[in-house]
């Protein structure tokens, strides 16, 4: 299974996505695409099995997706401070995978009816979210 969590700025919400899916499903090989390198650094460091950082990365890491995690930013065209670029997000929102996003007000993007969460609520909301889609 190959699980694929893209994140950028420092990582943090993709370390605790990786750390999340590590210890829900430690077979799956979770692939850390971050924006820069050091969103892919922490990830590796969080336990991810792959990293890679970059626009092709994250256009070729998406293709063969079983889910991807991450930020509501990844599917909007310079979201995360113009670091999402708008193939990255094309590449995302028209793959195959399921996406399991986490609702950032970094990202420029206000989700209607989302209550204000702590992170760590959203990171258990969204995995709980894949493995019920993954075991379904």
């Amino acid at each position: 299974m190959k699980i694929v969590v893209v994140d950028g700025q420092g990582g943090r919400l993709g370390k605790l996505l990786v750390e999340g899916v590590k210890s829900r499903v430690p077979q799956a090989e979770v692939y850390a695409l971050g924006t820069n390198s050091i969103a892919t650094s922490t990830m590796l460091k969080a336990g991810a099995d792959h990293g890679a950082t970059g626009e092709n990365p994250v256009l070729r890491g998406v293709e063969d997706a079983d889910a991807i995690l991450g930020p509501v930013g990844i599917v909007v065209a310079n979201a995360i401070l113009g670091e999402v670029t708008p193939a990255m997000a094309q590449a995302v929102g028209s793959c195959r995978a399921k996406k399991f996003l986490v609702p950032m007000n970094s990202c420029g993007v206000l989700v209607a009816g989302v209550r204000e969460q702590a992170l760590p609520v959203y990171v258990a909301q969204a995995i709980d979210q894949m493995m019920a889609e993954l075991e379904g």
